[in-house]
């Protein structure tokens, strides 16, 4: 693609005398297909399809391939899908979907092989009475925090899933979100965002046309001709046509941080049709990284994040066949594992005149804690809610929008760095380099010297809607074992042992009540769940 001024010729063309957002309208261009590019063009579809004066087309190359990893979603997607309006029963049926109720850690403390611990989507117990890490403290030799605090733990161990087939669509008996295939995922939306109106163009953009003022003003295409638009939306992935190859923004790298650059993937069945199906997604650290293990009802998704540095091409493979229980002869004959390169980091700004990236094309970290759609579910609906309608709105829009998703990044990079810096591994340089005292970003040192003496707390995130509260940082500061040098004065609370008596009264009624994932998936493809 030529990113020019003007168009390739160098003339400026009619779409430039255009005046944007005239009389209200905006007319909006998606570049780029995907799970981001689809998803955010049903959302915006969905939000204003009252409103004749919003258009919204979505180009996409015939050769560009997405890159298909991205199956797990926080309960963020349940919300998501409901407003965009696809039915829970159609998504499953349709994207080969399964329950995610939360991630478990294995040996990412110690090579021990009873090391585990979980961060499970359902908040501690009594969580708007108390800080229930406080009064876990004097029982933490009986019990771990999460089983404490939460019933989820022990519901995940069962691979039971989170609702019954009465349960109405999207609600739930434990908080979830889902394993899915990507492809299919993709698929779904596509057809679901055309039949909001979204236009579908199968093209190449060969250049970029700019107004004076550089705002993109249309898109040349290879067979379509000009694209104009008053807001475009870089959902084109890691290539970035338009915010970093147009634009020009930098790439923030934070590989001094999280050392990650590099993921072998594979697909792999299952024994057979009856095997059980993980309520989580399997996270377990390895000599030189970690392998995620994605259970879908059809197939499992399974992959060894690494960085090339500590890691070659040959010990990946080696390291994923093992975990498999395989040959490597066999991991490559049978499954073709496939290698994806990044370089983990975020874009300087997300949101550069009219344009605003989504996506990958906005940034790319690790899959540890999948926030990759959720970052895609968090952009379209600033970008939806906040849509603007003048030049004026658009300076306000762009300016919140880059100042809300730059501590949102952040957040990401030093939530993700808390799981490496309190591992007690030495097995290998990798681990001793991803802890590095020069590697852990400032506003995590602080708040490890806050949580010597204090719990994590609102006090630690002020903002009004963080991607990881407080509960979060417990589960995972607690679940590594790593406690306060010394406790706080605590008094005996009947409060607090109601609610640890409560959690496992509730493990008793929901052991008692659920079936497992995989009986459960099979109920909804042969009857649906309630609507709502």
């Amino acid at each position: 693609m030529q990113a020019t001024t003007p168009d390739a010729t160098g003339n400026r063309t009619d779409a430039t005398k255009e005046q944007p957002f005239s009389e209200g309208r905006v007319t909006i261009v998606v570049v780029g297909g995907g799970s981001a590019g689809w998803l955010t063009a049903a959302l915006l579809a969905a939000d204003h399809q009252a409103d004749p004066r919003i258009n919204i087309t979505l180009i996409e190359s015939a050769s560009v391939p997405t890159i298909g990893v991205g199956e797990g979603t926080w309960p963020s997607m349940r919300a998501t899908l409901a407003r965009i309006g696809i039915s829970e029963t159609e998504f499953i049926q349709s994207c080969d979907a399964s329950f995610k109720q939360g991630s478990v850690f294995r040996n990412w403390r110690s090579t021990a092989p009873q090391d585990c611990y979980y961060h499970p989507f359902t908040p501690p117990v009594a969580a708007n009475e108390l800080n229930m890490a406080e009064h876990w403290f004097r029982h933490h030799q009986q019990v771990e925090f999460a089983a404490a605090v939460s019933s989820q733990p022990a519901i995940i161990a069962a691979g039971l899933a989170p609702k019954r087939i009465t349960t109405p669509e999207y609600a739930f008996l434990q908080n979830y979100g889902y394993h899915l295939d990507a492809g299919k995922f993709v698929a779904l939306l596509s057809n679901h965002a055309k039949r909001l109106g979204v236009k579908h163009l199968v093209d190449d953009v060969v250049a970029v046309q700019s107004h004076p003022d550089g705002r993109i003003a249309g898109l040349q295409t290879a067979q379509h001709g000009a694209l104009t638009g008053d807001l475009f939306v870089d959902c084109s992935g890691l290539s970035s046509l338009l915010l970093g190859q147009h634009y020009q923004t930098p790439l923030l790298s934070v590989q001094h941080s999280l050392l990650n650059d590099s993921a072998l993937a594979v697909q792999v069945p299952y024994e057979n049709d009856h095997a059980p199906i993980a309520s989580a997604t399997l996270a377990t650290a390895q000599a030189q990284g970690w392998v995620w293990d994605i259970g879908l009802p059809t197939r499992r998704g399974v992959g060894f994040v690494h960085h090339s540095g500590h890691t070659d091409e040959e010990q990946a493979h080696r390291t994923l066949a093992q975990y498999l229980h395989l040959s490597e002869q066999e991991l490559n004959a049978r499954y073709q594992p496939r290698l994806i390169r990044f370089t983990p980091g975020y874009r300087k700004q997300f949101w550069r005149h009219n344009c605003v990236a989504v996506g990958m094309a906005a940034g790319f970290i690790e899959p540890l804690e999948a926030s990759a759609l959720v970052m895609v579910e968090l952009s379209a609906t600033f970008i939806s809610e906040q849509l603007p309608r003048s030049l004026a709105q658009l300076a306000i829009v762009s300016e919140r929008f880059n100042q809300t998703f730059s501590y949102r990044w952040q957040q990401i990079v030093e939530f993700l760095k808390l799981h490496y810096v309190l591992s007690t591994r030495d097995d290998s340089d990798y681990w001793l380099a991803q802890r590095a005292e020069a590697s852990i970003p400032a506003s995590l040192q602080q708040k490890l010297t806050m949580w010597q003496h204090l719990v994590p707390s609102r006090y630690d995130l002020p903002m009004a809607e963080e991607l990881f509260p407080a509960a979060s940082y417990q589960y995972i500061l607690y679940g590594m074992r790593h406690l306060p040098v010394s406790e706080r004065p605590n008094k005996a609370n009947s409060r607090a042992n109601q609610a640890f008596a409560e959690v496992q009264q509730q493990i008793q009624q929901l052991r008692a009540g659920l079936v497992p994932n995989r009986e459960l998936l099979h109920q909804i493809k042969t009857h649906g769940l309630q609507k709502i």
